[in-house]
């Protein structure tokens, strides 16, 4: 069968530039695979950042865009059991979701509940996991306890706030614009500021200077070491991305004096070392609050595959409220 595809043979400084969608011919699904209609994919920082050539573990070339999605099982091959045409699932991390049809292993396609909405499964592979896991990994809370973290208007910060609600843990939510407040405060952020100079201040008078032991940073250059100055002496700052394209930056102040710890976090790392019953407890957890409306991502726009470069435009542009999609079902 035919199948569309958004496809890169190069990278380049403008990512719209080097991705177009491509007909393709699919094969029937051999032994132990199966044909899945995508229903679903999203579009995420790491996914622009692959098509620029910034991301720190880049596929092959040509390749096929996406790294997580929802879709629909078509047909199965030879030696499949557990899945049957007509059923919703996950599909595996870094397949190339950005596509109308893909055939996929078997094994690695995870059965969804069919009454949770398509869009929001679509995104749970990695932003609810990555939220969840700054959460647990990196410093033991408890209820009443502070955490920050800047671009909280992104998807995971807009998990973050979901889940630490949900664990009795109160944030303070750092944006880089003022419009973007009014929707971080939507999602139940207990304070949230526009990063500057002073934020330490602003914390500090806003929290009532109770400790911060957590800080969660995505963006790099100073924008860390003014995280790293909310931080109570003793905390940990868990960097996950670099938004600014700079080198993490921390005052020799902030170590010596504060005594910071300054980590990393990468899912894909994650997934390396953690046990497969640590990542099936993990998923298990967020496919059960996801399917329950207990987590919600905002979406801003949805594309149809034939529309890729204008999808991935809108998602690399970031003055935006909320994820954009690729919906092959689209209009």
């Amino acid at each position: 069968m035919q199948a569309l595809r958004a496809t890169y043979e190069t990278r380049g400084p403008v990512p719209q530039d080097v991705i177009r969608p491509v007909t393709v011919d699919l094969p029937a699904p051999a032994a132990g695979q199966a044909l899945v209609a995508v229903l679903a994919a999203p579009i995420n920082p790491s996914d622009v950042l692959m098509l620029t050539g910034g991301y720190g573990m880049l596929p092959p070339l040509p390749a096929v865009g996406g790294s997580e999605g929802v879709g629909r099982v078509v047909q199965v091959g030879p030696d499949v059991s557990g899945l049957q045409p007509g059923q919703r699932v996950l599909l595996p991390a870094g397949s190339g979701t950005w596509a109308s049809h893909l055939i996929a292993d078997a094994r690695r396609l995870v059965p969804l509940p069919e009454d949770a909405d398509p869009l929001q499964m679509a995104m749970l592979t990695v932003n609810p996991a990555t939220a969840s896991l700054l959460l647990s990994e990196f410093v033991t809370l408890a209820a009443g306890d502070w955490v920050i973290q800047n671009v909280a208007n992104s998807g995971v910060g807009g998990y973050l706030i979901q889940l630490a609600r949900q664990r009795g843990f109160r944030t303070v939510n750092v944006v880089r614009r003022e419009g973007a407040v009014a929707a971080v405060q939507d999602q139940g952020g207990d304070v949230v500021l526009v990063d500057g100079d002073d934020l330490h201040h602003r914390v500090k008078q806003a929290t009532g200077g109770a400790p911060v032991r957590l800080g969660i940073d995505a963006v790099g250059g100073m924008a860390t070491e003014r995280l790293a100055r909310c931080l109570a002496e003793g905390g940990t700052l868990v960097n996950y991305g670099l938004m600014s394209g700079e080198p993490c930056v921390v005052s020799a102040q902030s170590f010596v004096f504060n005594d910071l710890t300054l980590r990393g976090f990468w899912l894909a790392k994650w997934f390396r070392v953690a046990s497969r019953d640590a990542q099936k407890a993990l998923y298990g957890e967020l496919t059960r609050a996801l399917a329950a409306g207990h987590l919600k991502a905002r979406i801003h726009a949805t594309y149809p595959v034939q529309q890729i470069q204008k999808a991935v435009a809108a998602a690399a542009a970031g003055e935006r409220d909320g994820k954009i999609l690729i919906v092959p079902g689209a209009a």
